[in-house]
C-alpha cells in the first residue's frame, strides 16, 4: 500500500480526489491517498506551494514531493525540504499555454483590437499586417512550455529565435544562449514571449537596455513571471512607442493592485494569471505514472535543480 498525502488548498482536494483515485487505479497502483496521514507513514506528497504543509521534516519516509504547479519558486527555498521535488510537466498545462500564447500573438500580429474595439460605424482603412514570415518572434526560455510555444509559432510561419540558459537545438528555430545570445535574440524582434523561470539571474531580463534592442512597436507577451520585466522601463517604452503593446498575465504583486498603471494603459492587456493552469484529469495521470515508474525502479523525471532555481 502506497500512502500519498495531498497538500493543497482544501477546495483543490474536492476536484482532485476522484481523478487521482481513477488514475492510480488505471496505473495498477494500490494507494491510500488522503489529506490527513501521519507524516512518518507517507511515501509521496502531492503539493501546491500554498498548501497546508510547510514543514516537511516529519515526512521521513517520503520519496519525493510531486508538485501540482509548473513553477516551484515557492518551495525550493524551504529549508525543511530534503526530498526530491518533481515539477508538474503535463500535456494539459503545456497545451493550455500554447493556445494562450498563440492566441495573443495572433491577436497582436493581425491587429484585431482595431476591429474588436472599433465597432462605431466608421469604415477604417487600416494598414494590413505583414505575413507571419516577415515578423520575427523571440521566445525567452526553452523549457517544456517555451519549447512548445516556440514550435507552435514556427509552425505558423514566424521566424522564431529561442533563448535559454544552456544551449539547445530545435529544428527550424535559431537557438541562442548566454548574455551575447540574449542581445542577439532580442535585436529587431517584433514579438517577444517570456517563459523564463523566476530566479535572481532572470530578474528584469527586459529592462531599458534590452527593450531598446527590439524593433519599434514590438509586442511583449509575458505568461512567465512578473519579475522578468522592469515595470518602469516597460511603461516608458510603451509611452515612447518602442513597445507597441504588452499582454501581461503575471505580475510582481498578485492580484495586480487596482491603482497599478498597467490597468489604465491603453497599450497594455492585463489577464489575471490564467495563461495556463493544471487540469486535474491530466495532472492526475502524470502523477500516477510518476509514482508507478518510480516504484518500478525508474529514476524520477523533471526533478528540480535547486542550484539553478527550477
Amino acid at each position: 500500500m502506497i500512502k500519498i498525502q495531498f497538500s493543497a488548498q482544501s477546495e483543490r482536494w474536492d476536484v482532485y480526489e476522484a481523478p487521482l483515485r481513477k488514475a492510480c487505479a488505471a496505473a495498477g497502483l494500490t494507494v491510500d491517498i488522503g489529506v490527513d496521514h501521519a507524516p512518518e507513514d507517507v511515501d509521496y506528497v502531492i503539493f501546491a506551494p500554498n498548501g497546508p504543509v510547510k514543514d516537511f521534516r516529519p515526512y521521513t519516509k517520503c520519496k519525493a514531493l510531486l508538485s501540482l504547479w509548473a513553477g516551484v519558486e515557492g518551495i525550493i527555498k524551504n529549508p525543511t525540504v530534503t526530498q526530491p521535488i518533481v515539477r508538474m510537466v503535463d500535456f494539459g498545462l503545456t497545451q493550455g499555454m500554447v493556445e494562450w500564447v498563440v492566441g495573443h500573438t495572433m491577436r497582436l500580429h493581425l491587429g484585431m483590437d482595431a476591429h474588436i474595439h472599433g465597432q462605431d460605424g466608421r469604415w477604417r482603412e487600416l494598414i494590413f499586417p505583414p505575413l507571419s514570415r516577415d515578423r520575427p518572434a523571440t521566445v525567452l526560455g526553452l523549457g517544456e512550455l517555451g519549447t512548445a510555444c516556440a514550435i507552435a509559432l514556427r509552425d505558423l510561419g514566424f521566424p522564431v529565435t529561442g533563448w535559454s540558459r544552456r544551449q539547445k537545438t530545435l529544428a527550424g528555430i535559431q537557438c541562442l544562449h548566454g548574455e551575447t545570445g540574449l542581445k542577439t535574440a532580442l535585436n529587431g524582434a517584433e514579438v517577444v514571449v517570456l517563459l523564463l523561470p523566476g530566479t535572481a539571474a532572470t530578474e528584469n531580463t527586459l529592462n531599458a537596455e534590452t527593450l531598446a534592442l527590439l524593433a519599434d512597436g514590438a509586442f511583449i507577451i509575458n505568461p512567465g513571471r512578473g519579475q522578468l520585466i522592469d515595470d518602469h522601463a516597460l511603461l516608458e517604452a510603451l509611452d515612447s512607442g518602442q513597445v507597441g503593446h504588452a499582454t501581461l498575465d503575471v505580475f510582481r504583486t498578485e492580484p495586480l493592485p487596482p491603482d497599478h498603471p498597467y490597468w489604465q494603459h491603453q497599450k497594455v492587456t492585463v489577464t489575471p494569471h490564467i495563461a495556463s493552469f493544471t487540469r486535474p484529469e491530466t495532472a492526475a495521470e502524470v502523477i500516477a505514472k510518476t509514482i508507478a515508474d518510480h516504484g518500478n525502479g525508474h529514476p524520477l523525471r523533471h526533478v528540480v535543480d535547486r542550484t539553478a532555481g527550477y
